[in-house]
């Protein structure tokens, strides 16, 4: 099974792909995490990204898919796999279908997180962690059991996202619905898209996701 999960950040496409892996038996691959280990692992493309990242440059389109079509040939992509970060644009969704074509897979589903933007501002801005153990805490829906004092670990010190701020998470939320609208519409056109509420509550995500899997 392919997958792609398509949703703002804060929506929740972590959390629904950690479970979904264990239900399903897939692979949750992200853009970030395959360019950290290329560049860590110093193969041709690792370094190449490594001097485009250093000066400032963005990583091409090729490249990325490059590191895609090497990555989904691993063992535990056997089952089949979850794409998180990509594609952004249209032209990169065409790449995909075009790398996918060329090894004979097809996208099964696209499953897009909507969310109520005032909402997810709320949610976003309000987050915070424990910088021992990371534990995630938020100002009003999940707060520590005592006071300034970790669940998990104990510790009295926390910490915050410098861009989890409202003015920022506005700005990425513009950003994302001026990018993935078009990329919506690609796929609901390719007959594999659909939607769920990312502001509804985790379990009630995850079995709506499920339903669509089956």
């Amino acid at each position: 099974m392919i997958l792609i999960l398509l949703g703002p950040p804060g929506a929740g496409k972590g959390t629904q792909s950690q479970r979904l892996e264990k239900q399903y038996g897939l692979k949750q691959i992200s853009t970030g995490d395959m360019l950290r280990a290329e560049v860590a692992r110093q193969s041709d493309i690792g370094v190449q990204a490594k001097t485009l990242m250093e000066s400032g440059q963005l990583v091409p389109d090729q490249m990325i898919i490059d590191i895609i079509a090497r990555r989904i040939t691993d063992k535990d992509c056997e089952n089949g796999f979850i794409l998180d970060g990509f594609p952004r644009t249209i032209q990169q969704a065409q790449s995909l279908d075009a790398l996918f074509e060329s090894q004979g897979k097809a996208i099964d589903h696209v499953i897009e997180l909507t969310v109520d933007d005032d909402a997810m501002v709320k949610r976003i801005s309000g987050r915070y962690t424990c910088a021992k153990c990371g534990e995630g805490y938020h100002d009003e829906f999940l707060k520590p059991e005592k006071d300034g004092v970790c669940n998990h670990c104990g510790s009295t010190d926390f910490t915050r996202r410098s861009d989890d701020n409202a003015e920022t998470v506005k700005s990425r939320l513009q950003e994302y619905h001026q990018k993935t609208a078009p990329i919506s519409d690609y796929y609901k056109t390719e007959g594999v898209l659909r939607t769920v509420d990312g502001m509804a509550p985790i379990d009630k995500v995850t079995e709506e996701m499920s339903g669509i899997l089956g």
